[in-house]
């Protein structure tokens, strides 16, 4: 019998209004509290969607535990949190907290349409997108081998959520950065024996029933 394992990988709720005029990478920056009324439906639909029971994971900013217990707030039980550095989004380094406009001026490399830098550059003293694809890789790796036939619930991050997209396709990072990952969407992997299946990108409350 073949076994599935199944990652459901939710991107945290929108930050707060001046986080989002910096690149704010792995700062930790809080949420919007007008989103967080305002998302309510957002959240009913994860709570209901998500699967029970399962293992849930957050990194160490504090946007994506806030997610996690909105979604409880919603009607999913409450659950145990682990964190997981290695599932952060892209650090930025010395670029990090910058406003865009000085941001992109000290870009070497084009950045991509879709991300805010190119998939090789790398910030001083920060990563690559290259190098999100590299640590996220292993760590949903060793998810999968200690989750085998289980389900585990991961909120993350765009840039997390994409390297793992990477990995769990085998392309480089230039393909995944074409896929939209919205804040508070939802994106499943399944490990199914030896081989991963994407089994879904960026579902949104309001593209589906509630």
């Amino acid at each position: 019998m073949t076994t599935t394992t199944r990652l459901f990988l939710v991107r945290h709720a929108l930050v707060e209004p001046s986080a989002r005029l910096t690149m704010y990478g792995t700062m930790d920056v809080g949420l919007c509290e007008l989103a967080l009324r305002q998302e309510a439906a957002a959240y009913r639909w994860l709570a209901a969607r998500l699967p029970q029971p399962a293992r849930w994971l957050v990194t160490p900013l504090s946007r994506t535990r806030a997610t996690a217990a909105a979604i409880f707030a919603a009607g999913y039980p409450e659950t145990p949190l682990e964190t997981h550095p290695e599932l952060i989004e892209q650090a930025l380094g010395e670029w990090q907290g910058l406003p865009h406009d000085t941001f992109f001026q000290r870009l070497r490399d084009k950045p991509h349409p879709f991300w805010s830098i190119s998939v090789e550059e790398r910030p001083p003293g920060g990563e690559s997108f290259a190098d999100v694809i590299a640590r996220v890789g292993p760590a949903v790796d060793r998810l999968v081998e200690e989750n085998a036939g289980g389900d585990v619930v991961i909120v993350a991050h765009g840039g997390s959520i994409r390297a793992a997209l990477a990995h769990a396709m085998g392309v480089p990072g230039l393909a995944v950065l074409t896929f939209s990952i919205k804040n508070l969407s939802l994106t499943r992997l399944e490990k199914v024996g030896p081989d991963w299946r994407v089994a879904a990108v960026n579902e949104e409350p309001f593209t589906l029933p509630v």
